[in-house]
């Protein structure tokens, strides 16, 4: 049975035109304002899968660039194959609203297993378990009041492991967040691994590190997405997920952070940078 993330993530394609995908997108997924950036970036990248059709090449990097937002309603996906090889293939995807030429372009890296070397030269943060996280719908205070409705988290659960609640006073020292999500309905592959584009769409959860560098009281502000670079590292069968976060740097309205996946056997099985823009709304 479909997951709603992988049902949400998989075009079907055009008849009519070939190399064209379609979907309609609800506002299911939004975070905070309009659907999730890395949901998107899932939705481009699973249609370069159906378009190359060569399933023991798996997907090894995705970069995109997000041109314009995408909005509720139908999707249009336009793939090109760049190249397709003997074990590494590469393809782009063009993801639009119907009748719009902007939207999303995101290129990807699929390739078979080869000979190398492995080794992991990072470190997994030490943090509780799962289990001893705060949920983000904790027992917020009772005239505390989000802005925006972020439908996102009603489909991924979120335990705060390092940082704090958006309610709670702190001094700011340092960007480091750490997060443990949980999609609400885990979109397994047959093989018992987690979906990557799962993982593809996690990475695309680090501007909270910039609301742990600047602390408590600010106007109200988001962070849209101007890129977001995935690398794919160890499969998973784990339910959860860790977020290690950073915001490196920040100035002229403009933040660049990275973040690293990991499941609770310290396996990295994602390494992913971005550069977000400001924004605050109403002023």
């Amino acid at each position: 049975m479909p997951t709603d993330f992988t049902r949400v993530t998989s075009p079907l394609p055009n008849p009519t035109i070939p190399g064209q995908y379609q979907l309609e997108l609800d506002g299911n997924w939004n975070a905070p304002i309009n659907p999730h950036g890395g949901l998107v970036a899932a939705i481009g990248v699973r249609a370069m899968e159906m378009e190359l059709a060569i399933p023991e090449q798996t997907l090894r990097s995705v970069n995109t660039v997000f041109v314009s937002p995408i909005l509720e309603g139908k999707v249009i996906v336009d793939v090109t194959v760049l190249r397709k090889g003997r074990s590494i293939s590469q393809a782009m995807a063009v993801v639009r609203n119907e009748g719009s030429s902007n939207g999303l372009i995101t290129t990807a890296i699929f390739g078979s297993i080869r000979d190398g070397y492995s080794f992991v030269d990072l470190v997994a943060p030490i943090v509780p378990p799962p289990d001893k996280c705060r949920s983000f719908w904790d027992n917020p205070p009772r005239d505390f009041h989000r802005q925006f409705e972020p439908t996102f988290w009603y489909r991924v659960e979120g335990r705060s492991a390092i940082g704090h609640a958006p309610w709670e006073s702190w001094e700011p020292t340092t960007s480091e967040k750490a997060v443990w999500h949980q999609f609400k309905q885990v979109p397994f592959l047959p093989d018992g691994t987690l979906d990557p584009l799962a993982l593809v769409t996690l990475c695309d959860t680090m501007p909270g590190a910039v609301g742990e560098k600047v602390g408590p009281g600010q106007p109200v502000w988001v962070a849209p997405s101007t890129d977001l670079t995935v690398h794919l590292g160890t499969p998973t069968t784990s339910e959860w997920i860790l977020g290690y976060s950073k915001a490196h740097w920040a100035s002229e309205g403009y933040a660049s952070l990275d973040i690293s996946l990991w499941d609770p056997m310290k396996n990295l099985l994602a390494y992913g940078t971005q550069v977000c823009f400001f924004h605050f709304p109403g002023i």
